[in-house]
């Protein structure tokens, strides 16, 4: 019988625990391991009735070794599309949401470091293409400490009709690009409902994505590079975007 997908780490497996209890197939956790942080897991899990396994090191460290000790097994499942994202949003009742969609970010270190910013900040969902993207994969969750197992994550199979609905809905959808008439993300107003669209870390923004977009904004740079990490740009304008939003 397959374990399902490993998620590593204590917040992985608290946020997992916590926030979709029923995904969660078992516990692992380290032989011996007995400290408050995985006391917490295991009475948890217990509450729950989820199976709790005590493993040796070699195990864990044989799934990322970066475990902390610990381990939640999850059911392989898909990451709602769609349909799933609209009734989410409708479901919302805020006058304006924030939402992050990631336009193939490949790198699993990456998205996980989004995920982080975008939990940070108070982002409602987040949107990322199924196909030509990476998944949320064990590197994934670990990275983002928690956010992927929290956050609402949806998975498209066409980006541009779902930027075009979001539009439909009252979303200004503004994109981060190096292109002609682009406007610093300090001088842009960041009020109302927003989908602020991220593109992969070679190639930014598709070209079909950008046409999208209501706005294209860019971070200005004083240095001799020409682009940020898309996890530093993510938070750069998450932040700036943040700051106008909680006045």
């Amino acid at each position: 019988m397959s374990h399902g997908q490993a998620h590593p780490g204590w917040h992985a497996a608290h946020a997992a625990l916590t926030k979709h209890p029923e995904w969660v197939l078992k516990l692992w956790v380290l032989q011996g391991r007995d400290d408050a942080r995985s006391g917490e897991l295991v009475s948890l899990a217990k509450s729950l009735g989820i199976t709790i396994e005590y493993v040796s090191k070699t195990a864990l460290d044989k799934q990322d070794k970066r475990h902390q000790g610990v381990i939640a097994w999850l059911k392989e499942h898909t990451l709602p599309a769609e349909d799933a994202l609209f009734d989410f949003l409708t479901g919302l009742q805020k006058d304006a949401p924030l939402v992050l969609v990631l336009d193939g970010v490949q790198d699993p270190h990456n998205l996980g470091a989004c995920l982080r910013t975008a939990d940070a900040v108070g982002v409602d969902a987040v949107i990322i293409p199924r196909h030509h993207a990476t998944g949320i994969t064990p590197t994934v969750s670990k990275v983002a400490c928690g956010a992927a197992e929290s956050l609402a994550v949806f998975q498209v199979t066409n980006l541009s009709r779902t930027l075009d609905v979001l539009k439909t809905k009252g979303f200004w959808v503004n994109g981060l690009a190096l292109a002609e008439g682009a406007q610093s993300v300090f001088n842009v107003d960041w009020h109302g409902p927003l989908a602020i669209v991220m593109g992969s870390e070679d190639t930014g923004l598709r070209p079909l994505t950008m046409k999208q977009c209501d706005r294209l904004v860019i971070i200005p740079m004083l240095g001799s590079v020409q682009s940020l990490n898309v996890s530093v740009a993510t938070g750069v304008v998450l932040y700036t975007a943040l700051q106008q939003r909680i006045k």
